[in-house]
């Protein structure tokens, strides 16, 4: 019992060391690892989910995770997944509110202002790059609410992955967001590098592989 009391206490004195050294827009391994492994489990029980080709994501180097986005969640499952930290292009309106600002900015997001051609937010993420950790962000630029399987890409992802020499690792969810449900998956598709300045084309490319990989994925749930 004793031993018990003070194991909790040395975490406890290690969480408070932690958060008092945590300065505002700072990313901290150690709170991204702490929500990571307590909402971890919880959003599993809620949202089971089934993961396809995780042996693909490269364990070492710059890599941007690039997704189709139709829920709030979709940045939990590469999270939960990969062995490496992701910092996640956020919109800028997580931080303007007081009751998310912390959690985005402790978990090593990064603001966007998806008003304008957000340069800071580009430079931040190219930042990322170069030291060789890993970004996660939704091409579309925002959820998906319509019909179509997928929106238009931006051109962000190709560009600083061209700019970068970063590894684009492609992933596609289908499925839906309900308790216990049965049908969401999480595919990733095999990494590749934007070799080629034409933009356009390799724009095209990483959409037409993510829409495949969608279409794919609703096919097999109907055999």
């Amino acid at each position: 019992m004793v031993l018990i009391i003070i194991l909790i206490l040395i975490c406890l004195y290690i969480i408070f060391i932690t958060f008092k050294s945590y300065k505002p827009n700072e990313f901290n391994m150690f709170w991204y690892n702490f929500f990571k492994y307590i909402l971890g489990p919880i959003f599993k029980f809620y949202y089971p989910f089934k993961v396809v080709n995780k042996e693909v994501i490269p364990l070492e180097g710059a890599v941007i995770f690039c997704g189709n986005h139709i829920h709030l969640m979709d940045q939990c499952m590469p999270i939960l997944i990969s062995k490496r930290p992701i910092h996640y292009m956020a919109k800028i309106e997580y931080f303007q509110n007081y009751k998310t600002r912390w959690f985005f900015q402790m978990v090593g997001c990064i603001p966007v202002n998806r008003e304008i051609h957000d340069e800071k937010a580009k430079s931040k993420a190219i930042s990322v790059l170069e030291k060789n950790l890993a970004l996660g962000l939704f091409p579309e630029g925002t959820r998906n609410k319509t019909s179509k399987l997928l929106l238009p890409f931006k051109y962000g992802a190709v560009s600083m992955a061209f700019k970068t020499n970063a590894t684009i690792v492609p992933f596609a969810i289908t499925g839906t967001y309900k308790f216990r449900s049965k049908d969401l998956q999480i595919v990733f598709g095999t990494p590749f590098k934007v070799e080629n300045d034409n933009l356009e084309e390799e724009n095209k490319k990483l959409y037409n592989t993510i829409l495949k990989m969608i279409k794919e994925n609703k096919k097999k749930k109907r055999l």
